[in-house]
């Protein structure tokens, strides 16, 4: 006959004659310290405990939420930096490039004078390095000369230059025009009235820096109706060219009357008539001063 005896700690029964401690049965955890505060539901359950994944274990061959994915950051990897603008130096020596090419067309650089770096930068506010970069380009198109330990000197163009640089314009140029007037309907040419009549209107400011840009952008779009980007920039070239005399001599009423063989030209396109196309190129194309 087993006789059951509570232990001295109330933790467990003997079984007397076996010598055996049995397990306790339905004694609960007595709090400790570090339980103050801490409510009865927040202990977790013998059951839960099996039930809780461990972070980054597979359960039913799925991942956890808790295990990072392969190229997720964590908190211990901070995400890579965003990478800073880059200020480009070459839109501020755009920007002095167009400056110095409207001070030329404007007369505000006089043909044969020296200008040098620094203080072309003190005039527009900006180090003389992206000054000597836009000279350079200048010097590549012909409207000023490196004058060593100097500066940059501005072209003189004489006559002969100038009636050179309208025949290699009118090699190009006349051709490609009688054989868009050849081809293309006569509809097609309603396109470039837009541009015409904004070189009119340049023209009637008297403002000659804004003319020579508004007749580039007519002449631009006329050949670019032949589809040959390379033939447009080779001519734009050559017309930006022949402009730099327009601060020489070239009264307003000139530049009207430059502007309006714009719109002839256009009339005589739309009406098929290639000789008076071919003469009003030519004589279009020939330097204003320079006019029989």
């Amino acid at each position: 006959m087993k006789q059951g005896a509570q232990d001295s700690a109330g933790t467990g029964t003997q079984e007397v004659g076996t010598g055996r401690v049995a397990p306790a049965a339905g004694v609960p955890r007595q709090p400790g310290p570090g339980d103050r505060g801490r409510g009865r539901d927040d202990a977790p359950t013998a059951e839960a405990a099996r039930r809780e994944p461990v972070r980054g274990e597979r359960t039913g061959g799925e991942r956890t939420g808790s295990e990072p994915t392969r190229g997720e950051h964590t908190h211990a990897e901070p995400p890579p930096p965003r990478p800073r603008p880059v200020v480009r130096r070459s839109s501020v020596r755009g920007q002095v490039l167009d400056a110095l090419r409207t001070a030329l067309l404007a007369g505000d650089l006089k043909p044969g004078e020296v200008y040098s770096g620094p203080a072309l930068g003190e005039r527009f506010g900006v180090s003389a390095t992206p000054v000597r970069e836009a000279m350079q380009q200048l010097a590549l198109e012909g409207a000023v000369e490196v004058v060593p330990n100097r500066g940059f000197r501005v072209v003189e163009r004489g006559a002969r230059e100038l009636a050179e640089l309208a025949e290699v314009r009118a090699l190009i140029e006349v051709p490609v025009v009688l054989r868009l007037a050849r081809t293309l309907p006569a509809e097609r040419w309603d396109a470039l009235r837009a541009p015409a009549e904004a070189t009119v209107r340049a023209a009637a400011s008297g403002c000659r820096a804004t003319y020579a840009e508004s007749d580039r952008a007519f002449h631009r779009a006329l050949l670019s109706l032949a589809g040959n980007a390379q033939l447009t920039d080779v001519a734009e070239d050559l017309h930006r060219r022949a402009q730099w005399p327009l601060t020489a001599a070239t009264a307003r009423t000139d530049l009207l009357a430059d502007a309006t063989a714009h719109t002839t030209l256009l009339d005589a396109l739309t009406a098929g008539d290639l000789p008076l196309v071919t003469r009003l190129l030519h004589q279009h194309l020939t330097p204003l001063h320079q006019e029989p």
